[in-house]
């Protein structure tokens, strides 16, 4: 479907487009019912103003943009950090945006692309969820960083991701709290529809703790409310609440972010529960807080800095055509440290 233009609303409102333009920027020499008729037809049909349009005999724009999902996660601070250093030596700037969790970050894209004529696109945080022909519609170059494995019918040189491997990480920390001893181990993770990550690290729990013949149990699985900040330390601490008052039985739990597991050893400090002789406490991301909780939390460090300068070297390379898209897969590393011991050890 081609790109609708200023022309075709003003061929619509039978107006011309300097009309139009006036309607836009608010212009008083305007009459206001002819403005009200082209604002009812731009809102109707989808229209993006290019607010940009106006500078482009001025400014050859050279930005790009971050789009992040989940910013209350901790986690995306020094990524966000090196981005935006990085960004700055190849003498681009940047637009930071966040995405509600209700909100689609592509249909978000494509009008930052047209209002602000990026260069390029980083994608932090979110669910692989996009359709091939929506991802078609950027004609930027982009990549999904910390996103987890696109579905296998997505033709990879649309996109390059950048991640660790969410499944056999989530699998490895489940395995080290079996390890230890633990047969009951909580689980805090994303809400239902989540597609991506959560899905991913939900489904290494479940591996592991089959693998070892443990069951599965629903009780102990907390996820998140949908429209909710999923990774957040609040979340972790109410879904622990709930936990402990549903008088289910437990000796560890393994929340899929720091933030997450932050917020349950909260509640559980909260509730006299004690860590790590009463519930050990993993998490996963290795953000720097979780060395300077008391306990330090065990998790699996994902390696932030290097992922960061990886995702933008790579976008850089792809929009001054040195490379196509890649996708790479980083290692984790478990962080055993004073949040997780033997069940019942004093």
């Amino acid at each position: 479907m081609a790109e609708i233009t200023i022309k075709d609303i003003a061929r619509r409102c039978g107006v011309g487009v300097s009309t139009v333009s006036r309607a836009i920027n608010n212009h008083p020499d305007i009459n206001q019912e002819t403005k009200k008729m082209i604002m009812d037809v731009i809102q109707e049909s989808g229209y993006i103003p290019n607010n940009s349009a106006r500078n482009l005999k001025r400014v050859d724009t050279k930005s790009i943009a971050v789009l992040i999902k989940g910013i209350t996660n901790p986690f995306f601070s020094s990524m966000i950090k090196i981005i935006e250093e990085e960004t700055q030596k190849k003498g681009y700037s940047m637009e930071l945006r966040h995405v509600e969790s209700y909100e689609d970050e592509v249909d978000i894209a494509l009008e930052l692309v047209k209002e602000k004529r990026l260069r390029g696109i980083v994608f932090l945080g979110g669910y692989f969820s996009h359709s091939e022909e929506k991802l078609g519609m950027l004609k930027v170059p982009f990549v999904f960083g910390t996103v987890g494995a696109a579905p296998e019918n997505i033709n990879k040189a649309l996109y390059s991701n950048v991640a660790v491997d969410d499944f056999k990480e989530s699998k490895k920390m489940t395995e080290y709290l079996i390890g230890l001893g633990h047969k009951e181990i909580a689980i805090l993770t994303a809400e239902p529809g989540d597609i991506s990550i959560g899905k991913l690290r939900l489904e290494g729990y479940k591996a592991a703790l089959k693998e070892h013949g443990l069951p599965v149990k629903e009780n102990l699985i907390r996820k998140m409310e949908e429209g909710t900040e999923s990774y957040s330390m609040e979340n972790g601490y109410q879904k622990t609440k709930e936990l402990i008052e549903s008088g289910e039985s437990f000796s560890a739990i393994y929340g899929t972010a720091d933030s997450l597991a932050i917020g349950a050893m909260r509640a559980l400090l909260d509730a006299g529960i004690r860590i790590p002789e009463d519930v050990s406490v993993a998490g996963y991301d290795g953000i720097e807080l979780g060395d300077y909780y008391a306990p330090r939390l065990t998790t699996i460090r994902q390696p932030v800095d290097e992922m960061a300068r990886e995702m933008i070297k790579l976008l850089f390379h792809i929009i001054s055509g040195k490379e196509e898209h890649k996708h790479l897969v980083f290692a984790g590393e478990l962080l055993t440290k004073e949040s997780t011991a033997e069940p019942g050890k004093k």
